[in-house]
């Protein structure tokens, strides 16, 4: 009897691993049912290392995380949607950027705050973005520039 029992233990700390990491994997990649926030919208020349489930940024702080991408087929460019934490009022006049956490590091999403004392609706669009700047384009622009220089 104390083998069944063993074996109902384990059966049990093993499902409630399971399913703890199955809550954590859904917030982790945005999958999360909770509607503590509202949607804005944006959208990039180049949205290179971002997904759904990326991080949304301001001041380096967690705000959302990125909700949909897609390519729009008229201007090719990504439209994206993101969700901002209700109570996280985010000015008129922001921008909204591709930034990189390093070298080694992936991207994000940053939303840079204007000085506006308006703020944008849910499901607004900010029409200032900058997409994400290609590492190895820059070294490569480094590289042949410094021939030139001499």
């Amino acid at each position: 009897m104390s083998h069944n029992t063993t074996e109902v233990l384990v059966g049990g700390v093993v499902l409630a691993g399971a399913l703890a990491f199955a809550i954590y994997a859904g917030q982790a990649t945005g999958f999360s049912t909770g509607g503590n926030g509202y949607q804005l919208n944006a959208s990039f020349r180049s949205l290179e290392g971002v997904g759904v489930g990326t991080d949304v940024r301001m001041a380096g702080v967690k705000i959302g995380t990125v909700t949909k991408v897609e390519l729009n087929p008229e201007t090719y460019r990504a439209d994206t949607s993101f969700s901002v934490q209700n109570g996280i009022e985010v000015p008129d006049d922001s921008a909204v950027v591709v930034a990189s956490e390093g070298l080694l590091g992936g991207n994000f999403v940053e939303i840079v705050p204007g000085g506006s004392p308006f703020f944008f609706d849910p499901g607004a669009e900010i029409e200032d973005t900058q997409g994400a700047v290609s590492l190895i384009s820059l070294l490569i622009k480094f590289v042949a520039g410094s021939g030139d220089a001499e």
